[in-house]
């Protein structure tokens, strides 16, 4: 059986860095989980936000909570009275000072995550599986992505027995480190039973930083191949 690497993973400190920024010895278990907690509460309180990430960052007693919507508006609210609510009920599940930083995403369309979620939606609703794929590759590629891989796997069409099915445009090298590649996986709720969606979506190679380190000395540039 094939192992497969996760795609964030893999490149952690290369062209990607850590949704959790911050360091601890002491409070360590305690700021995890703590985490995990926060972006479940998040994923539930604003699911009809399109959120793509939830990143934290830490220092001392404070924590700064960045959330990326592609409808920030309903995230913020009415004169953001959406983000102050939040904002309570976030307090009351940390001891730390919260700050909440709302970000929009401007291209929703080539973000693995919310095409994704996007897909699980049109097959909770009973739209063919096989519409929603295609159409989810070609609106990605018509917004710019170098390559796209889309893979549902599950009862899909209602069939009796459990199958995969996938569809790629363009390139996806999995293997190469410096590819900037988006990755997203959802899950449709349906009557037939639960239908896993992962999303893989190739950016462009990324030559001038490796996570975040511009000009570092420890993390030399790689040579473009002609």
């Amino acid at each position: 059986m094939a192992h497969k690497t996760h795609p964030v993973g893999f490149r952690l400190g290369i062209v990607k860095t850590w949704n959790s920024k911050w360091f601890e010895d002491q409070k360590y278990r305690q700021w995890l989980h703590e985490d995990l907690k926060l972006r479940r509460f998040l994923k539930r309180e604003l699911m009809n936000a399109s959120i793509s990430e939830i990143t934290i960052e830490r220092a001392a007693n404070k924590v700064k909570i960045n959330i990326f919507s592609a409808r920030p508006g309903i995230v913020i609210g009415k004169r953001g009275a959406g983000v102050e609510g939040l904002k309570k009920k976030v307090q009351k599940m940390t001891e730390s000072e919260v700050f909440l930083n709302i970000q929009e995403v401007r291209k929703a369309e080539v973000n693995a995550q919310l095409v994704a979620e996007n897909i699980c939606q049109q097959l909770e609703r009973r739209i063919a599986f096989r519409r929603a794929l295609k159409r989810a590759v070609q609106t990605a590629m018509k917004f710019g992505a170098k390559g796209i891989r889309v893979n549902a796997a599950g009862r899909l069409g209602n069939s009796e027995m459990g199958r995969r099915e996938w569809y790629r445009e363009g390139r996806i090298p999995l293997h190469t480190l410096r590819a900037d590649i988006d990755y997203g996986f959802h899950e449709a709720l349906t009557s037939a039973g639960t239908i896993g969606v992962k999303c893989w979506i190739f950016k462009g190679e990324v030559y001038d930083h490796r996570g975040g380190n511009a000009g570092d000395a420890r993390f030399p540039r790689p040579v473009p191949q002609r």
